[in-house]
């Protein structure tokens, strides 16, 4: 029979072994789709906080980072709708004009990642920052895989666009 404590320490190291490879491979995700770095961070530490919480299922899960930023994200919801009934914004006013940090992407990046909808900086946060398959993003975003290519493929033709303009050149008149 095992000790209970000699469990929880074991937990405890799990989990804090988790936090230090997950952090901030998490915490880019999150921030590219939030397009704010104090915003992401405070998401992030508080996702990871209920993943502390629940651990014994989290570790678990088939894609424990996928979870930390869904719940991160699904957080970012509940807040914004919160705020929403609580603030009305001033004409004009864009909250995502909020100044940003730098978290290693560049400006043009963010730029172009939140002009693309929101299910789309998702995906593109799960598949392409957290390096998840598309079968892990689809259960991890509650849709079909089928929907995760869509999204995939629209956000790289929409990123394309803006970040890597068409090189043709005009005809000669």
């Amino acid at each position: 029979m095992r000790n209970r404590g000699v469990d929880h320490e074991e937990s405890e190291e799990d989990f804090a072994e988790f936090y230090r490879n997950a952090r901030d491979g998490c915490l880019r995700a999150v921030y590219a789709s939030v397009g704010d770095r104090s915003l992401a961070e405070d998401l992030t530490a508080e996702a990871f906080a209920r993943a502390y919480a629940s651990w014994k299922k989290v570790s678990r899960h088939p894609a424990p980072r996928a979870w930390v930023v869904r719940t991160a994200l699904n957080t970012h919801v509940s807040w914004w709708r919160r705020r929403r009934r609580e603030v009305a914004w001033e004409e004009g006013h864009d909250p995502a004009d909020v100044a940003l940090g730098r978290l290693e992407l560049d400006e043009q990046v963010l730029s172009a990642l939140r002009a693309l909808p929101a299910r789309q900086r998702e995906v593109v946060a799960l598949r392409i920052f957290l390096d998840l398959d598309t079968e892990t993003t689809a259960r991890s975003l509650g849709i079909a895989p089928g929907t995760v290519k869509a999204h995939l493929s629209r956000a790289t033709a929409a990123l394309r666009g803006r970040l890597a303009p068409s090189t043709e050149k005009e005809p000669i008149r």
